[in-house]
């Protein structure tokens, strides 16, 4: 990235000002004043980050000092980085271009440190793990999984923001760290993430516009997958959302003005989800401009519906490959790609936004379920959450274990798989 001019420092620290101004006349007219963010950030109007944009070398570590040998730089939440673009660049350019690609993501998702009450939460969680691990092969992304509380005052819902921030500074080389919650589950095993769509954006949620800016809805977004750059823009914005967290001595003053906010938000405290939501509402031109709220595909797609559905997308994608030789022939994993690439060609008109749709849904969220406590949403009848999982558990096992000659036949039924015939689904009487 070009340095910046004299000129234009002077043109930024200008706006800086401009905005510092009007935020503290802003909450001077109250007379219980607001709770404000952060004002320790490095530089809250870069809206660029400096992208990786090269391949690595992972081989060796330099010889050279870099930000992992400064210690002033701090994992924890609580002490903001600055400068973190051109640290990165830095140890970046210690490393040869002969191995990673430029767009490179880490999968990040984790749970609690402790057993889960629910009998069967444990292998619920253990099964969900599987099904991201397998994504990741399959895609040639990094995972990491975490099952440790960073921050023990960051609970709950906002236990994330600690571990992307320490993710984001163990992997320099990653251009996108992609949090997925526990309970999301991977139901298209062969879509890519447009990530070049995104070029001009450091983070990507799955929401609706309307829904934020004119319903004001706490639903208007979902805060348990999204992808954030790996860049200072995404520094700067961590640290304003957790000041709205548990950790803040604000943190109750933040439940209220949220639930004042958002007239359907049922609860009191202040939640991750919210908080996001009213930054892309109330900080729109300093956050809002480059986060990408995406709704063309499933980000995060509600379970309730989409679990109805499987059965009859399983049948359209067999109609699919019973006319597309190609599509049946067996081949490596590792080559994968290209044919889910030509399988993209006869999907058009597939859709999976509208009933009618039968087209894979990206990934199918079980929010509400709670499967490690079992205290699911009242709203949900009987054992559904669990039949859910395990429905849609299996639906993206079918996926994956087509590359090892096996498929579960029914996908109610995890235990049990057969082998396939040579040319399936053409020759299903073997």
């Amino acid at each position: 990235m070009p340095k910046t001019s004299t000129s234009s420092r002077h043109r930024s620290l200008c706006v800086t000002a401009a905005v510092t101004a009007l935020l503290f006349c802003a909450l001077w007219a109250f007379s219980d004043p607001l709770p404000s963010f952060s004002t320790l950030l490095s530089n809250p109007n870069i809206k660029e980050c400096l992208q990786g944009g090269r391949a690595l070398d992972m081989n060796q570590e330099p010889l050279h000092k870099t930000f992992y040998d400064d210690p002033n730089i701090q994992y924890t939440i609580d002490k903001p980085v600055i400068g973190w673009d051109e640290k990165r660049s830095e140890w970046l350019k210690h490393y040869t271009t002969t191995m990673f690609s430029r767009n490179r993501v880490l999968v990040v998702t984790g749970s609690q440190p402790s057993p889960c009450k629910n009998p069967s939460g444990d292998h619920l969680l253990l099964r969900c793990f599987k099904n991201k691990v397998d994504y990741s092969r399959i895609h040639g992304y990094d995972i990491f999984y975490n099952n440790a509380l960073l921050d023990p005052e960051m609970r709950s819902f906002w236990a994330k923001i600690p571990i992307i921030r320490a993710a984001m500074m163990a992997h320099p080389e990653a251009e996108w760290i992609f949090w997925v919650d526990s309970d999301a589950i991977f139901t298209d095993m062969e879509f890519k993430i447009p990530l070049e769509r995104y070029k001009d954006h450091n983070l990507v949620v799955h929401g609706w516009p309307n829904m934020i800016y004119e319903k004001k809805s706490w639903v208007a977004v979902n805060a348990g997958v999204f992808l954030i750059r790996n860049c200072q823009w995404s520094m700067d914005f961590l640290d304003v959302w957790a000041s709205m967290g548990p950790k803040s001595p604000d943190y109750r003053k933040w439940g209220q003005i949220l639930i004042s906010t958002f007239k359907d938000k049922l609860f009191p405290e202040s939640d991750d989800q919210s908080a996001l939501i009213y930054l892309l509402l109330k900080e729109r031109r300093k956050w809002g401009d480059m986060i990408y709220v995406e709704n063309e595909y499933s980000l995060h797609g509600y379970w309730l519906e989409i679990v109805k559905k499987f059965a009859r997308i399983a049948k359209k994608y067999v109609e699919i490959e019973k006319r597309v030789p190609r599509l049946r022939r067996r081949h490596a994993e590792a080559v994968r790609e290209s044919y889910a690439a030509e399988l993209e060609r006869h999907l058009a008109g597939g859709g999976e936004r509208q009933d009618s749709g039968w087209r894979r849904p990206f990934i199918t969220h079980f929010t509400g379920c709670q499967p490690c406590s079992g205290e699911h949403n009242p709203a949900y009848e009987g054992d559904s959450c669990w039949v859910g999982m395990e429905r849609a558990l299996n639906f993206a096992d079918n996926q994956v274990l087509r590359s090892y000659g096996f498929v579960h036949p029914d996908i109610a039924n995890g235990s049990y798989v057969r082998p396939l015939p040579f040319d399936y689904p053409e020759d299903e009487s073997n």
